[in-house]
């Protein structure tokens, strides 16, 4: 009978482990596809400095078969107009500063390191108050689902630190005679 206790008790243990394993999984390909997304972009900017944006913007609404009349559309135009190329390549380096934390998230918790659940946790948590102010500003649903993504990522992985930590250090028992009750 003790045995049967033990085997379901290392059962539940791994369960819990594969579903960690899982989640930390799930986290590593969001990190990792947002930093793939990060480089092309940056590459992407970096292509335009030199270039007249407004004129390659408009080529690109024509090739894809965009309404030329779109009001987000010409707002966009008239941004990108006023870039210039020094601001394209700070634009582009932010995208690959950024791409390497997420790619450095990514591979770290698909490994399954605790360094990488800490840095996570921090760098996805400062940013949503900047998250919050932009969507105080303008509500989006895009703006919502990203808040909320990154909002559970934080949540799921500070469960998941404190849980190993209860694990790693038991509760310290109290000493008699430090304000203990056994006096």
């Amino acid at each position: 009978m003790l045995h049967r206790a033990g085997a379901a008790r290392d059962t539940v243990a791994v369960n819990t482990s594969t579903s960690r394993h899982s989640g930390l999984r799930w986290i590593a390909l969001f990190k990792l596809g947002k930093a793939l997304l990060l480089l092309a972009v940056g590459v992407g900017v970096l292509t335009l400095v030199h270039q007249d944006l407004a004129q390659v913007l408009r080529q690109l609404v024509a090739a894809l078969h965009v309404d030329p009349e779109n009001r987000y559309l010409h707002k966009l135009i008239a941004r990108l107009g006023l870039m210039t190329d020094r601001q394209l390549q700070e634009l582009s380096l932010g995208s690959f500063v950024y791409a390497a934390v997420q790619l450095t998230e990514g591979v770290g918790l698909w490994r399954g390191k605790a360094w990488a659940e800490y840095l996570t946790v921090v760098a996805t948590s400062s940013l949503i108050p900047l998250e919050l102010y932009e969507l105080s500003r303008h509500l989006t649903w895009a703006r919502v689902l990203v808040l909320g993504i990154n909002v559970l990522v934080v949540a799921y992985l500070v469960k998941l630190l404190r849980a190993e930590r209860r694990r790693v250090r038991p509760a310290v028992p109290s000493t008699p005679g430090r304000g203990s009750e056994s006096e």
